[in-house]
């Protein structure tokens, strides 16, 4: 874990939870990708750039889930360097709070304010075309998260942050975390088509054909709407289609599972009822979710 690896002439990952992108920009400078969960992947990848002497000048966050961003407050003070976000990912990497009252949909409780779903802050700016090293560009990677982007570099390598899950993850979590149904499969769709050197997820193996993979991601969200759909069937509240799920798909309850799978599961439920699948009714002071046949 931690291993550095190099992919181009100027393009590295460390391979770790969530791999962490390295460019050179010169002999002496280089960018990274995202930071890891934590100040301790903080502290390994400093121990990476020390021992390669290359100076770190700025850290791109693809976007603010914490295991992305977590190193960046003590990589910035270790060692200066600017960070930068896409769109609201910018505000969520300053404001780290944001992320666990989201999910929650409330002010979380204790339970929810851990490294896992809250980062330590940093000082992030917009991210923008203008702020990238030359031969470096942004790629739009919406749905997982709200602005979420990708990154190509001088080497034709991408780096494609959560934009998709390996099989054995996908085998493993059964119902990943997503914010926009529609935006994720767009996406998907379009990675599809993108030619690279080798493509760098985030949670999955590095190759240099992305395409089956994208499609086993995108089978497996027609696969869980589907079986929403038959949930519904009946109307039903929200929590019992919840408690359907976990218990369909072997699911643990526990507080972190239950604001990432239900965030998710409620966004699944607004993209079935805007696509005109499903419909809501308000009976008894209860919200019913109901398939249309």
């Amino acid at each position: 874990m931690y291993e550095l690896i190099q992919v181009g002439a100027n393009s590295y990952y460390v391979q770790s939870p969530a791999k962490i992108g390295i460019i050179k920009v010169n002999d002496r400078d280089v960018c990274l990708v995202d930071s890891g969960s934590d100040k301790d992947a903080g502290r390994k990848v400093r121990q990476i750039l020390d021992a390669n002497s290359w100076r770190l000048t700025a850290i791109y966050n693809t976007h603010s889930n914490a295991d992305h961003i977590g190193g960046n407050k003590y990589l910035q003070s270790q060692t200066g360097c600017k960070i930068y976000a896409p769109g609201i990912e910018c505000a969520f990497t300053n404001h780290p709070i944001l992320e666990p009252s989201f999910l929650y949909g409330g002010f979380p409780p204790k339970d929810l304010k851990h490294k896992f779903l809250m980062a330590q802050e940093s000082g992030a700016e917009y991210l923008t075309p203008d702020v990238l090293p030359k031969g470096m560009s942004i790629i739009d990677l919406p749905g997982h998260f709200f602005n979420m982007a990708g990154f190509k570099d001088m080497d034709n390598v991408v780096y494609l942050a959560d934009c998709l899950s390996s099989k054995e993850t996908l085998e493993k979590y059964q119902i990943g975390f997503i914010y926009d149904v529609a935006s994720y499969l767009d996406t998907l769709e379009m990675v599809k088509t993108l030619k690279a050197t080798i493509f760098i997820p985030a949670h999955a193996e590095a190759t240099s054909d992305i395409a089956p993979l994208a499609q086993l991601n995108i089978d497996k969200i027609n696969e869980i709407a589907d079986k929403i759909l038959e949930v519904c069937i009946k109307p039903i509240i929200f929590e019992r289609v919840l408690q359907q799920l976990f218990n369909d798909y072997g699911l643990t309850m526990n507080f972190d599972q239950y604001v990432l799978v239900g965030s998710t599961v409620r966004s699944y439920l607004s993209w079935l009822k805007d696509t005109g699948r499903m419909r809501v009714a308000f009976e008894n002071g209860q919200l019913l979710w109901e398939t249309i046949k």
